[in-house]
């Protein structure tokens, strides 16, 4: 009896989505608000919501323009929370082109697309309003994204 409840309550710690959605413009608006709406179970502050929103709006427009290089192709969040220590995670998946060198790609102002005049600070962007980031990439592989964000430490500016 006591096994079966621990087993329960171990359940009852993680909730989880998965979204899938294709690579248009209009979609990187409906990840951020879908993700929000996840997030509202650790009763986030605004600016958590804020910044939660602004990293998610990178990892997806980056899988949008630079993994796909502005063609059709499929982008797969996944968001976790963790509601018994209060962390969400986000991870943002395409099947693109993939990074080359990822190091040289997470420094500011780098950017494959200067043409469409991009600023290259997407990845600073990501780290700077989430606690975590993990880059996962290859050529021909496409590129993961993963954020963690504890919910609820962080001091009111």
């Amino acid at each position: 009896m006591m096994r079966e409840r621990m087993k329960t309550e171990e359940k009852m710690r993680w909730n989880t989505m998965t979204l899938e959605f294709e690579s248009r413009p209009c979609n990187e608006s409906f990840a951020r608000v879908s993700a929000a709406a996840f997030l509202a179970q650790l009763n986030p502050t605004v600016e958590e919501v804020a910044d939660v929103k602004t990293a998610i709006s990178e990892a997806v427009t980056n899988a949008m323009i630079h993994g796909y290089r502005q063609e059709k192709g499929k982008i797969q969040m996944k968001c976790v929370l963790d509601l018994e220590e209060k962390v969400f995670q986000v991870t943002v998946k395409d099947t693109g082109v993939g990074i080359e060198n990822v190091e040289k790609a997470m420094e500011p102002m780098f950017t494959t697309c200067p043409e469409l005049e991009r600023s290259g600070m997407g990845f600073s962007f990501m780290e700077a309003f989430m606690d975590e980031l993990e880059v996962r990439s290859h050529p021909g592989w496409g590129t993961e994204v993963v954020m963690k964000r504890k919910i609820g430490v962080h001091p009111e500016m």
